[in-house]
């Protein structure tokens, strides 16, 4: 294990790697590996894919966010910032572990290759969920059992595990009714109210709690098999929570909630170049002077549950804690906002006190002011580049002689197009920007690769679609799309021999290979 440190002041903080300080990696969900289950999951596919990113000399591999999708399937926009996400449970594993009748996948719908078709592969998931719960009732051994009642118990999961299993029956019961919607004990949380629907939904509750000891038994195997391969996995924790969400129904107290659970004021950010009137996520904000008298101890918590998911946590919307854009909620786009401070650098102290030391990577992308630069550096995490961000400008702080050591580079990101189709649809002047600043290449998602690779930034981050060298039809997300987004799958086979002895190579004549 290699680290490096950084003085903050009251506290050190440490980014820790498996291997050389140098290191390259891959950026692809789980949800895009191939399979014949509809959705990428934690079975055979994805330990392949670790084989194959250990053949490539690539020690990162980075991730979204792991928690279970609401509303259009985001993995930004979750039911819960603690749970995991049950459809990427391996139907394979639950056959392999006697989870499931051993007949149960012989008629799998026909799925797509190509992309996930999220409503027909969450409907076939969760019957097969249902029918490892039925079979796990009837057929499993007393070693599977107290496994399962551990998990229910235990003080790493009990303190959400609860809260989450009962927002889901209640959600099941509603059909899928935000909780504001909901009776009004239950949605303000009566405790009479709370008392009857554990008697009533008992065993939905207990389905959804073995769902998700489901789930955080294959990803513990994942996470072994990364660590056996020298390969540490980044995971991704959004500043921002769903409003239907069981964070935002059992923590009304730490959001900026009007008395009905609607919010007073949503997340955004102002206009800019790309868009003239900002955007308005939506998001309920944080009080954050009730998080302060509390000690942030449900922040605390949550990156304490994260940890559990990764070896390091990019932090997304890095400038939210230095400041953020506060938008009234009747407003219908992000122009008539405010800037208000963030909880800055005491947060990251108080989280550090009870933490230690932090492995955190900031996302600094965006509108990027002194005093968000001011907080990074005086927490000692590594910022972030994004090489497609460089040619508009060449002071741009996204090319790679204006980098720092302590940086993570990207070709591109989940929200960017992907290489070759950001080059087709870019401007004349940024191409030929490209052309000039990269020098002769014949593909230029390679040579995009290589300028990451070669400059002096310590991570440099590649998305499986570059490495693939494909277009805008590989797109993850497009910001501000409503459909068709988070669904690209990679094709079976898609990263050969050749693919990793290129990128083997080029990690070896940059010195970031182990």
């Amino acid at each position: 294990m290699a680290s490096l440190r950084h003085s903050t002041g009251n506290r050190i903080m440490t980014i820790t790697l498996r291997g050389p300080r140098r290191a390259a990696g891959i950026l692809l969900h789980p949800t895009s590996l191939p399979g014949r289950y509809g959705i990428g999951d934690l079975g055979d596919e994805l330990v392949a894919f670790l084989d194959w990113m250990a053949s490539a000399g690539q020690r990162l591999w980075q991730i979204l966010p792991l928690n279970p999708p609401g509303f259009g399937y985001s993995p930004y926009g979750c039911l819960s910032s603690f749970a995991g996400n049950p459809l990427l449970i391996s139907p394979q594993r639950l056959l392999q572990q006697n989870l499931l009748p051993p007949h149960a996948v012989d008629r799998v719908p026909p799925f797509p290759d190509d992309h996930v078709d999220f409503e027909n592969a969450a409907r076939w998931k969760w019957s097969l969920l249902r029918a490892s719960w039925e079979h796990f009732h009837d057929h499993a051994g007393s070693e599977i059992r107290a496994a399962f009642a551990s998990f229910e118990t235990s003080d790493e999961h009990r303190q959400w595990l609860d809260d989450f299993a009962l927002f889901m029956a209640i959600k099941q019961k509603t059909m899928g009714a935000p909780w504001w919607t909901w009776d009004p004990p239950l949605a303000n949380r009566d405790e009479d109210a709370l008392d009857e629907a554990w008697e009533e939904l008992h065993d939905q509750i207990r389905f959804q709690k073995f769902v998700q000891f489901l789930f955080f038994r294959q990803w513990q195997a994942v996470r072994d098999a990364a660590a056996a391969r020298g390969i540490s996995i980044i995971g991704d924790l959004p500043i921002y929570v769903a409003h239907d969400s069981a964070d935002v129904w059992s923590h009304r107290e730490i959001f900026d909630l009007e008395e009905d659970g609607q919010p007073r004021v949503v997340a955004g950010v102002p206009p800019d170049y790309f868009s003239a009137t900002g955007q308005r996520w939506g998001n309920p904000l944080y009080r954050w002077d009730v998080l302060r008298e509390s000690g942030y101890r449900w922040w605390i918590d949550r990156i304490r549950a994260n940890l559990a998911f990764c070896d390091l946590i990019r932090i997304d919307h890095f400038r939210g804690f230095a400041a953020y854009w506060e938008i009234p909620a009747g407003e219908p786009t992000a122009i008539h906002g405010r800037w208000l401070p963030g909880p800055g650098k005491e947060f990251f102290d108080a989280v550090a006190a009870a933490l230690g030391d932090l492995p955190l990577l900031a996302e600094d992308l965006g509108f990027i002011t002194d005093d968000v630069q001011e907080l990074r550096i005086a927490t000692g995490m590594p910022g972030m580049k994004v090489l497609q961000f460089g040619f508009s400008d060449l002071d741009s702080p996204h090319l790679p002689h204006h980098y720092e050591r302590n940086t993570a580079v990207y070709t591109g990101t989940h929200d960017n197009d992907t290489a070759r189709g950001w080059f087709d649809s870019a401007k004349p002047h940024e191409r030929q920007t490209a052309r000039d600043y990269l020098g002769p290449w014949e593909d230029f998602s390679l040579a995009l690769i290589r300028a990451a690779y070669t400059s002096v930034a310590r991570i440099a981050i590649v998305p499986a679609q570059d490495v693939l060298r494909l277009g805008s039809e590989a797109r993850m997300n497009r910001p501000g799309a409503d459909k068709e987004n988070w669904s690209w799958r990679m094709l079976p086979g898609a990263l050969t021999g050749d693919h990793a002895h290129e990128l083997r190579r080029l990690a070896e004549i940059t010195g970031r290979l182990r």
